[in-house]
């Protein structure tokens, strides 16, 4: 397995090619593995549902990292910041059992198109909380269509509104998983961006579900 420093993990990752894929693919690795350890005294790592878990917590964190590169200060190790981040991640998915948190990962895909976030489906809101709720679902259908390319508001639906993994995106995609990494992280943030352009965050749109 390459060694890499700090200065070479932050360059392989935020480049185009062969360095990111191989790096990305290292880095998945090293949190898999590392989320064994990690957990131990507070996850059966041993359960056999755990290796995909781990695998799905490992992707997710990737995301993480890569929007948050400029914060890494260089005092530890990168991959022990990376680990983290991970167990960081994987622990905060526990308690929200997964996909069902309340953020714009809440959010599913209806069987017609219509996003309609899963806090709306559980709750039974007045007639003025419905029309608030309907306008921020329209409001995030539209930055998808607006903000994103095809194959970004492809990715990003299939990932967050449908739950797919990254391995299965790629296949249905025909694409490379690591590419798949820096597709979702590109989306992200474009419709984060979005969303600011407009004097909002990803939280404004939360509170309307809550």
């Amino acid at each position: 397995m390459t060694q890499r420093t700090n200065a070479q993990w932050l360059h392989d990752l935020q480049t185009d090619g062969p360095a990111s894929e191989q790096a990305i693919t290292q880095l998945h690795q090293i949190l898999t593995s590392g989320l064994r350890r990690g957990l131990l005294a507070q996850v059966n790592t041993s359960a056999p549902e755990f290796e995909t878990l781990a695998d799905d917590f490992a992707q997710d964190a990737i995301l993480k990292i890569l929007s948050n590169l400029k914060s890494f200060s260089g005092q530890s190790k990168f991959t022990t910041w990376a680990h983290k981040i991970a167990v960081n991640v994987t622990l905060t998915e526990l308690r929200r059992k997964r996909w069902q948190d309340q953020s714009l990962d809440g959010m599913t895909d209806a069987a017609e198109g219509d996003y309609t976030p899963k806090l709306a489906a559980d709750t039974s809101p007045t007639p003025e909380n419905a029309a608030e709720r309907a306008e921020a679902v329209a409001h995030v259908k539209r930055l998808l269509a607006e903000a994103l390319t095809e194959k970004q508001r492809t990715a990003l639906v299939a990932s967050v509104f449908q739950g797919h993994s990254t391995n299965e995106i790629a296949q249905n995609m025909s694409m490379k998983p690591n590419a798949v990494y820096k597709l979702l992280h590109d989306a992200r943030l474009r419709l984060k961006r979005s969303l600011a352009q407009e004097g909002l965050t990803p939280s404004d749109i939360i509170t309307v579900f809550q």
